[in-house]
């Protein structure tokens, strides 16, 4: 089930230039999938596929998107400056279970830092 009410304002999705680059390598059917999510949280909401990333600040999320035999990941940020940040795009390659791996979060957790004392005044 989606949380979705396409009445709600829109906040403007803006997006780290790398996160971006990485982002346009995915296949066609997860970028889809992205954009719908990030459109579903810049209007309020939260899609199934999108989670609170866990060891983040508040507001921190995940996108998570299983294609084929691989695992895509979109990490957007929901209160920075009063829009709907997305700092990092990734396929996840580790085979063993659901966690982030640490060069990710260490990387996410850089991103977001940056983001903060380049946006926030």
């Amino acid at each position: 089930m989606t949380t979705f009410d396409p009445s709600r304002n829109s906040r403007p999705i803006s997006w780290i230039k790398a996160a971006r680059k990485v982002f346009e390598t995915f296949p066609e059917v997860v970028r889809d999938r992205a954009n719908t999510a990030l459109t579903i949280a810049a209007e309020g909401g939260k899609a199934d596929i999108a989670k609170p990333l866990r060891g983040m600040a508040s507001g921190v999320f995940q996108i998570a998107i299983r294609h084929r035999t691989d695992a895509w990941r979109v990490i957007y940020v929901t209160r920075v400056n009063g829009r709907l940040w997305v700092i990092h795009a990734f396929r996840k390659k580790s085979k063993m279970g659901t966690r982030t791996p640490k060069p990710e979060i260490d990387l996410i957790a850089n991103r977001l830092a940056r983001l903060k004392r380049e946006v926030l005044p």
